[in-house]
């Protein structure tokens, strides 16, 4: 049966995930005839906003995109206060479970071309999003920290992906064994004043401030009298045209 959604719609609403090689797009759409139309948006761009200036395409920021979707998403339908979801990372499995009247916001994880490896980012944006407050279809078996022959999930393996202990890790690594090559694979890092110990600190931190304010910043108002750039030629005139042809004659004549 086609039922309404939460969104207010007939149909079902999709989490889209989709990576570039700066960004990382975490959207709530639903399908009509004319094309998909955005519920909800969050991209990796905006994580400086919460203190993370570096490092926005790995599974920590993966992470805290799914969770900032998840709570602007609920802030906007006013279910921010009835599902919190997870406050503390703690890496465990968790499902968000009715509570009241209204339940939880419904989505489905789209993948589109993204590899659906264990470990992979996107189901960082998943994991995220999940604890976060939205009710989405998972299990832990993709996961970091899945052990496939024990068929268990090591919560604390996942936890420390999250808060970036893997990244900490090797950066104090080639920080004892090669600092040119530390200065030059975490530059920005450097720049940023960002030290191996502080990692941890920096994504709980960050968390914290997405719960505080999940809200979009404010667009900046555009100049009086401000025209957006264009990269269209000019149209020319008839007489331009002629002139055009003639000067390119000219230029193949004198060539033969």
């Amino acid at each position: 049966a086609v039922v309404s959604t939460q969104s207010g719609h007939y149909g079902r609403d999709r989490l889209v995930v989709r990576f570039t090689n700066k960004v990382i797009i975490a959207q709530v759409a639903y399908a009509t005839i004319e094309g998909d139309k955005i519920v909800c948006d969050a991209r990796s761009s905006e994580l400086p906003r919460y203190g993370i200036k570096t490092g926005l395409t790995n599974y920590p920021a993966s992470y805290a995109v799914g969770l900032l979707l998840a709570r602007r998403l609920n802030q906007k339908y006013g279910l921010d206060e009835t599902y919190t979801g997870v406050e503390e990372v703690d890496g465990e499995e968790y499902y968000v479970e009715k509570e009241g009247e209204r339940g939880a916001f419904y989505c489905v994880l789209d993948t589109g071309l993204s590899r659906t490896s264990s470990g992979a980012r996107i189901f960082g944006v998943l994991k995220g999003a999940v604890d976060g407050g939205l009710d989405i279809p998972h299990s832990s078996k993709r996961f970091p920290g899945y052990n496939t022959e024990t068929d268990e999930n090591n919560a604390a393996a996942h936890r420390a992906r999250i808060l970036g202990e893997h990244i900490s890790s090797y950066m104090q690594t080639l920080l004892d064994d090669d600092e040119d090559a530390y200065k030059r694979q975490f530059a920005t890092y450097r720049k940023e004043g960002i030290m191996p110990d502080m990692i941890e600190g920096m994504y709980t931190k960050a968390h914290a401030a997405i719960r505080a304010d999940p809200s979009p910043a404010a667009k900046k108002e555009k100049p009086e009298g401000y025209k957006p750039k264009s990269y269209r030629r000019p149209r020319m005139s008839i007489q331009q045209r002629k002139g055009r042809v003639a000067q390119q004659k000219a230029a193949f004549l004198a060539l033969h």
